[in-house]
């Protein structure tokens, strides 16, 4: 029986899925959440040929055991609908990203979309990014322990992220992640991300910062809650 976590991301992607038409083209995200979208959406369209784009080889892989095609990304891709999820989510829909890795992926895919909805559990809310989840950095593995070092020295808690079998976790472009915990949370997300960002041999930030337009937020007993740029919630 599913627990509530798994209740509470099912009723989100549901929610989401409901903006989907079947002549939009859709930018699918990474995570345990974005593939409970994946799955709301086969159940929802069962045999529609979508226009998909995925963030990652294990989103692709998903959707296509769905009978969900996904294609490459074209030079000149611009999506309806972007469904994703969050490793954490601020009342200004700032968003720690990352956690499935593909970061990188994601973000580029969020800029290309008209509009970008994110899917939570209540567990991802914060004031401040950095409360209950690292923020990842893409590095490319020649740099990786001078940023380790680098980042160390600049007051982050650091982990490589290894993979199941122990070694370095590779994303799907072939870096590693460091994940980095502050010490104490984020005030400033975009001068955070603007700072990681600009140390030579980062390739990209789990820092999303105004590119979330809309985000559900499901519990377990089927209800969600919307927040969007426009109206956040109150303290």
């Amino acid at each position: 029986m599913p627990d509530e976590l798994t209740l509470a991301k099912a009723a989100a992607a549901r929610r989401g899925v409901e903006r989907v038409r079947p002549d939009m083209r859709l930018a699918l995200g990474t995570g345990s959440t974005a593939g409970e979208a994946v799955r709301a959406l086969a159940a929802r369209f069962p045999g529609e040929p979508f226009d998909c784009v995925a963030s990652s080889r294990a989103t692709e892989e998903l959707a296509g055991s769905l009978g969900i095609s996904v294609r490459p990304l074209r030079a000149d891709d611009r999506f309806d609908l972007m469904l994703d999820g969050a490793d954490e989510v601020t009342p200004s829909l700032d968003l720690t990203k990352g956690g499935g890795g593909a970061l990188l992926r994601e973000k580029l895919l969020a800029r290309l979309s008209k509009e970008v909805v994110i899917l939570v559990d209540p567990t991802k809310l914060v004031a401040h990014l950095g409360e209950r989840a690292p923020i990842p950095v893409e590095v490319v593995p020649f740099a990786r322990a001078v940023l380790a070092r680098r980042f160390a020295h600049d007051g982050y808690r650091v982990r490589h992220r290894e993979g199941p079998d122990g070694r370095a976790y590779l994303t799907d472009n072939g870096n590693e992640l460091l994940d980095l915990t502050p010490l104490h949370p984020i005030e400033d997300p975009r001068a955070t991300a603007d700072a990681l960002a600009s140390v030579t041999g980062v390739v990209e930030t789990g820092i999303f910062v105004g590119l979330a337009t809309r985000v559900l937020v499901g519990h377990a007993d089927g209800r969600v809650d919307e927040r969007t740029k426009d109206a956040p919630p109150a303290p």
